[in-house]
């Protein structure tokens, strides 16, 4: 300490800028799992690789993961704060009373919520993807390419998350083909493969040929691979390794220019708190390849309705649509409005199953 105060006492005597850790953002991320999961946390660790390639030395980068959701990753997240760090990404829904805790703590620290709603300090904010957006589109896809008129979703936490992910894709594959079911069997966890792969076979062994996901692992993609005639859509990430059969696309969470643009603005001293909620339209969904499996009138079909969320001229929730009870939600050519669609609590009419409290 007092070398760096005769270094700096000199410095300004002469004039010159002493280089400073100061000079360094730090930035650290919080994981719900393993960057090897090839899903949710694989595509935040591209993403913070990413930060790292563009910043170069402007940057530091640090990670936790398989941070548990609930008291640990209070612990952690204090422990993070205190190593020096800047801005703070917390990227699961379950952090978010933990994020709001240590924020207000920490007020000159800035912390990210990935999925939250709550923002309780001005240091907090939240960013989110409209994943039902490519819901809608594998549910389409789903729809056109289901033989047995069966589809079946693997589903992580009753959160509005999602169970609009769910309705999507279930509204979709409905459209266009109005014979469809939607079997939904819930694991209670993002990343179990295990559970993730039991729950992939419940839903062959009910005749579902058409396997969606809304958990982080490949284990329902390769449990799909043992079946002919299983397709299966990649969650979070490519999960290309299974094309051309059974993945015959993905939902692809693209999250590198977000984290990119909210580091500037630290740099920057910009900051300020905000809520963002991108889709496609903006880049931060996107829309896997197409393998040959899929038509091309049913890549044509995907890929027009792909266009149509992104520049805005089709809502994926448009009315007329009922609630699971048959109570009226939404009226002729009405569209959900975000309030609406962040507290979502119920299934759509025509969902055969029972939403866990």
């Amino acid at each position: 300490m007092k070398l760096m105060k005769t270094l700096a006492t000199a410095a300004l005597a002469l004039g010159v800028a002493l280089p400073s850790m100061a000079d360094t953002t730090k930035v650290g991320f919080i994981y719900v799992g393993t960057p090897g999961d090839g899903g949710w946390t694989y595509e935040h660790e591209q993403a913070r690789k990413e930060v790292v390639a563009h910043f170069g030395d402007q940057v530091e980068t640090t990670f936790v993961e398989s941070v548990a959701e609930g008291p640990d990753a209070e612990r952690v997240l204090t422990q993070m704060a205190l190593s020096g760090h800047d801005l703070i990404f917390t990227t699961s829904f379950g952090y978010m009373d933990q994020t709001n805790n240590v924020a207000a703590k920490f007020p000159d620290i800035k912390f990210e919520h990935a999925t939250g709603y709550t923002r309780a300090h001005p240091n907090v904010s939240t960013y989110g993807a409209r994943f039902y957006e490519g819901r809608a589109v594998i549910g389409t896809i789903a729809g056109r390419m289901t033989k047995s008129n069966k589809i079946g979703y693997i589903a992580s936490f009753p959160i509005p998350e999602v169970i609009r992910g769910i309705n999507s894709a279930y509204i979709h594959a409905k459209k266009v083909n109005p014979e469809v079911e939607m079997k939904v069997v819930w694991v209670f966890s993002w990343f179990d493969p295990a559970k993730e792969a039991d729950a992939a076979a419940a839903l062959i062994e009910q005749g579902v040929d058409v396997i969606m996901q809304h958990t982080d692992s490949t284990a329902p993609m390769a449990k799909a691979a043992e079946t002919e005639g299983v397709i299966a859509f990649g969650q979070a990430s490519d999960m290309g390794q299974y094309a051309p059969s059974p993945r015959v696309s993905s939902i692809i969470d693209n999250w590198a220019p977000y984290y990119i643009e909210r580091t500037q603005a630290v740099i920057d001293g910009t900051w300020e708190q905000a809520d963002t909620w991108g889709g496609i339209g903006s880049g931060m969904v996107e829309i896997g390849d197409f393998t040959d499996v899929l038509p091309a009138p049913v890549q044509d079909e995907a890929n027009a309705l792909k266009d149509a969320l992104a520049d805005g001229s089709y809502h994926a929730f448009t009315g007329p649509l009922n609630k699971q009870d048959g109570t009226p939600w939404l009226a002729e050519g009405e569209t959900a409005n975000d309030g609406d669609l962040a507290s979502m609590n119920f299934y759509v009419e025509g969902i055969d199953a029972e939403l866990p409290n």
